[in-house]
């Protein structure tokens, strides 16, 4: 079946492009078969191009989310192409349909049940043989097909050339040439897209021989899975008989029969036996011979094999000595650019909504209700100012991480980490979220989308916020100079970083022996070529991580806000007390007193107000109901209170001890506070109160990124309470222990 591609006509500024095949003329003796709409899906490995091509094809028009039930990215988009709207939906990256991730099952699910008018398989052409893998399968689940020769230009510059006639006509096929990152041959797509779909949905399954053992096998298997009746009938027997030979575990989990679980129990020993090889490695090696026979045929190389550019960059880049370093360096500049940059439109940002409060509030007339007014502007837009605020950070936090990732250099990261990381049970890859929560712990969850295997990606996700995210910062800096000499700030600030990476080793060594136990995923990673990022490409990326943060997380941060306002609101001062502050107010005045003492005295009236209230609210009421749990660490009602308020965000914390301690307004430069906590606690409370900050209760945008990022309120609420279960145990302990150590009290 050859193919041959005309160009592209452009109609209007559309892409109208055109195809010839000798199956033209087969679609048009079929009648006219246009439809108005068409489902593309788009599949391919990890690294192969293909969310870059959907990108070129679908531009603005897609949304993110994910899949239901399970925390795999769900990319949609929609291009026109004539008359006809495409729907394409970007598959997760795959390099098998055998389902051993949730990456696979979702891609396969969607490929079986969906069932898409043209599956687009995106090869990198520059590593043909191990992508063909994937096309393969999909062969044999009988889709109509597209191949797309990826990162065309890389592989010619290797020396590869390949004769696409015969390579179409051994897999039945239309192929199209293309480089993604300049839109080179989306004309030719479209038009192959438009070619296939008007043949119909139904062509024959690829059927390979697997040898005579197997064959035999699968026939026994087969002839079973037609008996029992929870297999999916839409899928062909032989289809099944083979995935239950390979242990697909989600086709496994669905048999019924006995019988049947026997018999395959019994003919993948047998074919273990006779080949000396498990049924799955014979199987993945009866396609890599069909892929090689169809390489063979149709690929050669024009040059001698040498080392190119992307060889000697890794040469740098990926050396024993020099990675690490040159790594550390990178992420430097990351964060300076992260958190350098955006400290001044975060500033705007938070100057733009105190003024906004500053308007609100002002329009209120005297004397009317002050309760809505408080909800407006300290509620309402004080939460969406909390939220805000961190938009820049996220920005260009994502902003750099998308230029690594598409320039490849994140793949060599993972690379390098892996076996420090696979001491604790970990990928590689998840080195990468748990440095990025240094800085946020809302993006280092959201950085979990990386990893493939859900086990390491929960893990890493429940582990991320036992990194000392830039909120505690305020804390350490309140709380250091206030208990501790110069001589020891440093060392102490070390410390409780310190303190933070070994617990959150230990934690993932124990996840993954408990709760995550099984395999660890093998480091199989492809190191894809060095690319120069497309500015389209990052930014859309960028985008689409920062709107997910905006609109999901940021409603419940909003919710919860508004919930954290009315527990310090209410119930309102009662009025044998509101009278009480306002007759010693109208005595001040009334006196003859100089202006500065006038003040001074109405400032110490107007915080011990604000304290009684505080005492008397849902907070306060809250904070000395949990004093008995809080005072094994050695905390108070006092104490106990603020950590309620850093629960919407860690940086509260030394707020609201200024609150609760009558000063007004302080921050962690603020002296007078400093004063009031040496003077009434020790230093060993000191520490135990930036030990527990450090473990317990991540922030509530945290948690609800947790839950968004898991898919379920489960693990958010498991890294919520069992966090803050080992702030418990952890801080009494050193309390406790330090106490009888003579070390003193509170």
């Amino acid at each position: 079946m050859t193919k041959f591609f005309d160009h592209t006509k452009h109609l209007s500024g559309r892409v109208t492009p055109t195809v010839h095949s000798r199956q033209d003329s087969e679609a048009s003796s079929g009648g006219d078969r246009h439809t108005p709409a068409l489902t593309i899906a788009l599949a391919g490995n990890p690294n192969s191009g293909k969310s870059t091509i959907f990108n070129k094809l679908t531009g603005a028009h897609q949304h993110v989310g994910n899949y239901p039930g399970v925390t795999v990215e769900r990319k949609d988009g929609r291009c026109t192409l004539g008359k006809t709207t495409l729907f394409v939906t970007d598959l997760p990256g795959t390099y098998s349909l055998t389902a051993y991730s949730a990456e696979e099952v979702v891609a396969r699910d969607i490929l079986v049940r969906e069932q898409p008018d043209v599956v687009v398989n995106i090869v990198d052409a520059s590593n043909l043989e191990r992508n063909l893998y994937l096309t393969v399968q999909l062969l044999e689940l009988g889709l109509p097909l597209v191949l797309v020769f990826n990162m065309s230009d890389t592989a010619r510059a290797r020396g590869w050339q390949f004769d696409l006639d015969k390579l179409s006509r051994f897999f039945d096929t239309d192929i199209v040439e293309m480089v993604g990152h300049t839109g080179k041959g989306l004309g030719n797509l479209l038009g192959a897209i438009e070619a296939t779909a008007a043949l119909g949905r139904r062509r024959a399954p690829l059927r390979i021989a697997y040898g005579a053992e197997i064959e035999k096998e699968l026939d026994c298997i087969a002839d079973l899975v037609r008996q029992d009746q929870a297999l999916p009938k839409e899928l062909e027997a032989r289809w099944l008989a083979v995935k239950l030979l390979e242990d697909d575990k989600d086709i496994v989990d669905k048999v019924s029969l006995p019988k049947l679980k026997a018999q395959i129990d019994s003919s993948a020993h047998l074919i273990e036996k006779q080949l000396g090889e498990s049924a799955a490695t014979a199987i993945a090696a009866a396609r890599y011979g069909i892929i090689s026979g169809a390489c063979q045929e149709a690929v050669r190389s024009t040059i001698e094999m040498r080392h190119h550019s992307s060889d000697r960059i890794d040469a740098v880049l990926t050396n024993r000595i020099l990675a690490l370093p040159i790594f550390l360096a990178l992420m430097y500049l990351v964060f300076q650019l992260t958190f350098t940059l955006g400290q001044a439109p975060m500033g705007w940002i938070e100057a733009g909504f105190g003024r906004l409060g500053e308007f609100v509030g002002g329009l209120w007339p005297e004397g009317s209700d002050a309760i809505l007014k408080s909800l407006l502007v300290d509620g309402i837009i004080g939460g969406v100012g909390g939220v805000l605020v961190f938009l820049p950070n996220i920005l260009l936090l994502f902003l750099a991480i998308a230029i690594l990732e598409a320039s490849g250099y994140m793949a060599r990261v993972a690379f390098i980490m892996d076996r420090l990381m696979r001491k604790i049970g970990l990928h590689g890859k998840s080195f990468i979220p748990l440095l990025i929560g240094f800085g946020c712990s809302v993006p280092a969850i959201m950085a979990t989308r990386t990893l493939d295997n859900r086990r390491d990606r929960l893990t890493t996700m429940l582990i991320a916020p036992l990194m000392s995210c830039g909120a505690r910062l305020p804390i350490y800096a309140l709380i250091i100079p206030a208990f501790f000499p110069e001589a020891l700030q440093a060392p102490m600030l070390w410390s409780i970083y310190m303190i933070g990476i070994v617990l959150a080793v230990l934690l993932a060594k124990l996840l993954r022996s408990t709760l995550f136990k099984g395999k660890s995923v093998p480091f199989v990673m492809e190191l894809p070529p060095y690319r120069l990022p497309t500015l389209r490409g990052v930014l859309t990326q960028m985008w689409q991580r920062a709107w997910l943060y905006l609109k999901k997380a940021g409603t419940t941060i909003l919710a919860i806000s508004v919930l954290l306002w009315a527990l310090t609101t209410f119930p309102a001062l009662p009025e044998s007390d509101a009278r009480r502050f306002e007759l010693q107010r109208l005595a001040v005045t009334s006196d003859a007193l100089p202006d500065e003492a006038r003040d001074e005295t109405l400032a110490r009236i107007h915080n011990e107000e604000t304290e009684t209230a505080l005492r008397s609210s849902f907070a306060g009421r809250i904070g000395q109901t949990m004093e008995p749990m809080l005072r094994p660490m050695g905390f108070d009602w006092k104490i106990g209170t603020a950590l309620i308020g850093a629960f919407a965000a860690k940086e509260v914390f030394v707020a609201q001890l200024g609150v609760v301690y009558a000063l007004g307004e302080a921050d962690e430069e603020s002296i007078p506070l400093r004063e009031q906590l040496r003077e009434r606690y020790t230093p060993l409370v000191g520490f135990c109160i930036m030990l527990f900050c450090l473990i317990s209760a991540p922030c509530m945008a945290t948690i609800a990124v947790t839950r968004r990022e898991s898919g379920s309120w489960r693990w958010a609420l498991l890294q919520l309470g069992g966090l803050t279960a080992i702030a418990w145990l952890l801080t009494t302990l050193v309390y406790q222990l330090g106490t009888l150590l003579g070390l003193g009290g509170g």
